[in-house]
């Protein structure tokens, strides 16, 4: 036996059941042997109803067995341990001439815990790296510790499908309400005609039904630069509106007319003649 044979997460219960019907969906069973018998405690030859020990490695407790104790019925339980639950048939029972018991304690308060529970059918079978308990109805159990180690929690998959329904511009489920957090604050000083538009914009968008449709400019208000800003108390001067002149069609052409005459005397120079 090695211990890079056993596993190094730790065991986290311990109990007897009758039959593998019994036995908890999250225990293990030990049916056999290190030696090749079946595992079958029983009161004596006469009786065909027996019992098996099984563990549990389920870690969503929080609780690890540190210790595990085979004592007599008239000794006295130690203090920190309990006697290991029992998991069985109306008509089967367990031996209490001598019983199991463990010390269960959370997983962050130890840096070692057991780690394997095996047995043997022969005392004078030894298993390296294991400490033997004791014996039980002419079997041996025996306990590995060490330190131990908690699995990595992995992400759950996901499916491509739904990623790409919820990548979907078009709606798929029931309207989905803004929440009051996401309401556009009220801006301050805008323009009177923005302002109409913001609103009606506002309202609009409280109608959607699609939360899709919201924008980065959402809840951004239009100012206009304080520069362009007029009062509404004051009035344009009509003066300056008699500084603008309307220039016609011909108008224009007259301005920006060129005849192209430099252009064309340059072309008809005749080039130099290569010799």
């Amino acid at each position: 036996m090695s211990v890079s044979g056993a596993s190094s997460r730790p065991i986290t219960a311990m109990a007897w059941a009758s039959s593998g019907t019994t036995c908890p969906s999250h225990f293990t069973l030990i049916g056999m042997t290190e030696d090749g018998t079946t595992a079958n405690f029983t009161k004596g030859f006469a009786l065909k109803a027996g019992y098996y020990l099984c563990y549990s490695k389920d870690l969503s407790g929080g609780m690890v067995v540190s210790d595990v104790k085979v004592i007599p019925d008239k000794e006295t339980l130690p203090q920190g341990y309990n006697y290991i639950p029992e998991f069985m048939d109306s008509k089967a029972s367990v031996w209490k001439k001598k019983r199991v018991c463990v010390r269960i304690v959370p997983m962050e308060s130890v840096t070692t815990a057991v780690l394997d529970i095996r047995l043997t059918a022969k005392s004078k079978m030894m298993l390296q790296q294991y400490t033997c308990l004791g014996d039980m109805l002419g079997y041996v159990l025996w306990c590995m510790k060490g330190p131990f180690s908690t699995p990595v929690p992995q992400a759950k998959p996901r499916r491509i499908s739904l990623d790409l329904r919820q990548l979907s511009l078009e709606a798929t489920g029931p309207p989905l309400p803004l929440r009051p957090s996401n309401l556009p604050q009220a801006p301050p000083k805008i323009s009177h005609c923005r302002s109409t538009l913001d609103n009606k914009e506002s309202k609009e968008s409280h109608d959607s039904s699609n939360i899709y449709g919201i924008t980065a400019m959402d809840g951004v208000p239009f100012v206009l630069h304080p520069k362009f800003e007029t009062p509404i108390n004051e009035k344009v001067s009509v003066v300056t509106l008699d500084d603008f002149r309307i220039k016609s069609t011909q108008d224009i052409e007259n301005e920006y007319h060129y005849t192209f005459a430099v252009e064309e005397l340059a072309a008809k120079r005749s080039r130099p003649l290569m010799s």
